[in-house]
């Protein structure tokens, strides 16, 4: 051999680009810290282990820091989320390994634990973390807990759900700054509840044969007259396996999901069919109620989509109320004031449901563009057993002194009809009149009640 030739080549550049991806595509790069596509994989290369150790997923939810988002900036609300990773990072070890999988959600993947105190011991310890922190900003969060098992750990996208709803949970728990749930079958059967809700729900929106919604129509009694002034449409599902679902169940599913545009476009369809029968029976002067959700006031299209829907059916707007909690008034009055002018515009008019839960003082009332004011049924209640310092009274007084036509619910009772009815109220509604009733019933009821148009 006379020689060697060969070529030298420098690929530092080509290993520090690829050192740089693959850093990139497994950390957070505000945080550094591990993020959401390392913890999926990490678990998946763990699903075929045998589970010689118990492992858990420990999740840190701050969705509560997007309230700071609103009143601060982004910023602000990252900048605390970095000091939070930061705090975070000193409960790591070998066996915990922290990742941050969402803007305001961190998870502890934890390994090789004794038993379910270690880990009630452990997120004590964050929730002590996370106050020192989050005390300062008058918000809280939750820390949900998911034990993995044989039973739970190959289908790792409902993992990470169950463990966010553990955490969702937490958030909710009222007695600590901080709250930690485990995720049990309690909570499973929850889920798997809420599923079937959320399945029935979108059959509504699909608008399919045979799903679950119907309506039922509560009579609204005139005082003066002693006639059905009108009804108010109350929405009911019936879900396959779990039977009659309460309206303060399905409807926040609903609202949570979106699906009450289409849910509540069904509902009005169907309310407005109901009152156009009335019409062809002669009863052209009864009101019909319908309840609206915020995120269908909210919507840009709302006041023409009912108008439209006023004109399909040929109803007389002039016999329709849009019942509106007074809660939506709590941001900004005056924007919903401007909502609720289109909507009068179309011809209709508003009733402020719930008065007197909530936002609404009767000052405050007088600037929202209201023409029926609902006397929420917490106030009738203090009618029984009667008072005599009760302000009921006192607010349909000061309601009429503003315009506002004054409805009751809830009357169960003939000593409290007989109190509002001496104290001016207009209209009132509740068991003692009649309890909702299927469409037909209430024809029959309008038509023995009122003997005819």
């Amino acid at each position: 051999m006379e020689a060697l030739e060969g070529i030298i080549l420098d690929i530092s550049d080509r290993k520090e680009m690829e050192y740089d991806l693959r850093y990139n595509y497994e950390h957070d790069t505000w945080t550094g810290l591990y993020n959401r596509r390392y913890l999926l994989d990490l678990l998946r290369r763990d699903i075929n282990r045998l589970m010689r150790e118990k492992r858990a997923l420990v999740d840190i939810n701050l969705s509560t820091v997007q309230s700071l988002t609103l009143t601060y900036g982004f910023q602000y609300s990252q900048e605390l989320i970095k000091n939070v990773a930061h705090a975070l990072r000193f409960h790591c070890s070998e066996n915990r390994i922290l990742f941050r999988v969402q803007e305001n959600q961190f998870v502890f993947y934890i390994k090789a634990y004794e038993n379910r105190d270690e880990l009630q011991k452990f997120c004590s310890g964050l929730a002590d973390t996370l106050g020192s922190i989050l005390t300062v900003e008058r918000i809280g969060g939750g820390i949900g807990v998911l034990e993995i098992d044989d039973n739970n750990k190959s289908d790792i996208e409902q993992l990470l759900k169950n463990l966010l709803i553990a955490s969702e949970t937490a958030i909710n728990d009222l007695d600590r700054m901080i709250g930690v749930r485990f995720f049990d079958r309690e909570m499973e059967t929850q889920v798997t509840r809420e599923e079937m809700i959320k399945h029935e729900l979108a059959r509504v929106a699909a608008d399919k044969e045979g799903n679950g919604l119907f309506l039922q129509y509560q009579p609204i009694l005139d005082l003066r007259t002693n006639r059905i002034y009108g009804f108010e449409a109350l929405a009911r599902l019936k879900v396959d396996n779990l039977g009659l679902i309460p309206p303060l169940e399905f409807i926040p599913i609903a609202e949570k999901t979106k699906l009450i545009i289409p849910v509540g476009e069904r509902i009005i369809h169907r309310a407005f069919s109901f009152q156009r029968k009335l019409m062809q029976r002669g009863y052209n002067d009864i009101i019909v109620s319908v309840n609206i959700s915020p995120i269908q006031l909210f919507r840009e299209d709302f006041a023409e989509f009912l108008c439209g829907c006023m004109r399909q059916a040929g109803v007389n707007p002039q016999n329709v109320i849009l019942e509106i909690t007074e809660s939506v008034f709590a941001s900004n009055y005056e924007n919903i004031n401007v909502i609720v002018e289109k909507l009068k515009y179309c011809g209709v008019r508003i009733a402020l449901d719930d008065f007197g839960t909530g936002y609404s003082s009767l000052a405050q009332s007088r600037d929202i563009n209201a023409n029926y004011l609902k006397i929420d049924k917490s106030f009738v209640d203090e009618l029984l057993p009667l008072k005599e310092d009760s302000i009921t009274g006192d607010i349909i007084s000061m309601a009429h002194k503003m315009n506002h036509c004054v409805v009751a619910e809830g009357i169960e009772e003939e000593k409290q009809r007989q109190y509002l009815l001496e104290n001016g109220c207009d209209l009132i509604q509740g068991y003692l009149i009649s309890r909702p009733l299927d469409k037909n019933l209430a024809f029959e009821f309008l038509e023995k009640h009122n003997q005819g148009p």
